[in-house]
């Protein structure tokens, strides 16, 4: 709903009048949402003793102006969005702020090519020793009437724009009477130089293999890095049959789930496993197919709360092998509730974790999922380097009607 702000103490409804004494600051052009009343509104006007007002301050009591609508005293009040909040995020989203500090060194001397030393004052490795010198093939001439300046000089080297670097330094060497016809000759000699450096920043990228990678290598039998390659891109034989997984997200007590033929796993939503009725369902099917609870997407309070009063019941009851989480916080749930979970379950991540890459499915094996569910949204190119790695079981799928959104609250009961 927002962060709570205050409750209505008084309202008039005439003239849609809200007076509350403040939990929270709030100003003009913050959006505030009223307990018990659909949609929004944006506070245009902000009183205190009868005074207009800006800003406020935490205890303060002030009323809102001109909301026309079915308020009760002692509604809630929440901000949903801080206007100077959503300035702040603006501004920072907008424009590069991270930029890398550089030192130049511009030599123009009659006879000679004007050139550009660029070294760094940065601390990042990539820029660790840097060193450039550009050099342009023009000569300056000698000056008739106005030479050029060094304020000039240095006014048009600062001028990086939207690259990822700044001048924090730039020394002029420059003889008193040399003079260049035309401003963008400075100016190509800054943009070539720039290219330089970040070509030589990016040749110094290097990929080094994950620490786990090299810890599974060192325990394997003998594995060198030499032969690393053919261990990490391990193609898949089509010859194997693959194994067959099926979500219920309905199940149907009538239905004879003993008639079930060619299933490896089978994933049963949160919810039957906290009804009686479903019981005799569950029981057939947990006893002949590996079953696993299916977590919900969103863990609400009430969702956490269902599951810790039931999970405990539903593994003692039931034949459940593991469980499919669908954010990273159940991890954390199940930690608490069960003591060696990966000892006595298997965890397996749903496609809404969003496994794009093997950086992400080495972060899954660490929090100890046996197994994930490749995004519907990847191409076949980038199923197939996924598929190519074999740090962890994948599963694809195939068949069945993909959420579009998830929602933590139910739209029926806002129309």
């Amino acid at each position: 709903m927002g962060l709570y702000i205050g409750t209505v103490k008084r309202y008039n409804k005439t003239k849609g009048y809200i007076t509350l004494e403040l939990e929270d600051k709030i100003e003009v052009g913050d959006t505030i949402a009223i307990e018990n009343r659909a949609g929004s509104y944006k506070i245009s006007e902000l009183m205190e003793d009868g005074k207009n007002i800006k800003k406020t301050e935490i205890g303060q009591t002030v009323t809102i102006g001109r909301i026309k609508t079915n308020i009760k005293n002692g509604y809630k009040i929440y901000r949903l969005v801080s206007k100077e909040l959503s300035k702040k995020a603006k501004e920072s989203y907008q424009n590069e702020n991270r930029k890398v500090a550089l030192n130049a060194i511009v030599t123009i001397k009659k006879k000679k090519p004007i050139s550009l030393e660029i070294t760094s004052c940065s601390n990042l490795e990539l820029y660790k020793d840097l060193q450039v010198t550009c050099n342009l093939d023009y000569i300056p001439e000698k000056a008739k009437t106005h030479p050029l300046d060094r304020e000039t000089v240095i006014n048009q080297i600062s001028k990086t724009g939207t690259s990822p670097f700044y001048f924090k330094n730039i020394k002029v060497n420059m003889d008193n009477d040399v003079f260049i016809p035309k401003l963008s000759i400075l100016n190509e000699l800054r943009r070539n130089s720039l290219s330089n450096v970040g070509s030589i920043a990016q040749s110094r990228i290097v990929r080094h293999i994950p620490k786990i990678l090299l810890e599974t290598i060192s325990k394997g039998e003998n594995k060198t890095l030499s032969n690393m390659r053919d261990f990490v891109n391990t193609k898949i034989d089509k010859r194997t049959k693959p194994k067959i997984s099926v979500l219920l997200n309905i199940l149907d007590e009538n239905l004879d789930y003993s008639k079930l033929e060619h299933i490896d796993d089978i994933y049963i939503p949160l919810k039957y496993f906290t009804s009686k009725k479903y019981e005799n369902c569950l029981k057939t099917i947990s006893k002949k197919i590996d079953t696993y609870i299916y977590m919900p997407t969103i863990v609400k309070g009430n969702y956490k709360n269902l599951f810790l009063a039931n999970a405990e019941d539903a593994v003692n009851k039931y034949n459940i092998q593991g469980f499919v989480i669908s954010n990273i916080c159940t991890v954390r749930l199940l930690n608490n509730l069960f003591e060696n979970l990966n000892k006595y379950f298997k965890i397996i991540s749903n496609y809404t974790f969003n496994v794009f890459n093997s950086h992400t499915v080495l972060e899954l094996k660490k929090l100890g999922v046996s197994k994930f569910t490749i995004s519907p949204e990847l191409d076949k190119k980038t199923i197939e380097n996924l598929c190519n790695y074999n740090y962890l079981q994948k599963e694809l799928i195939v068949y069945g009607k993909t959420p579009l959104l998830h929602m933590n609250y139910c739209v029926l009961r806002r129309i």
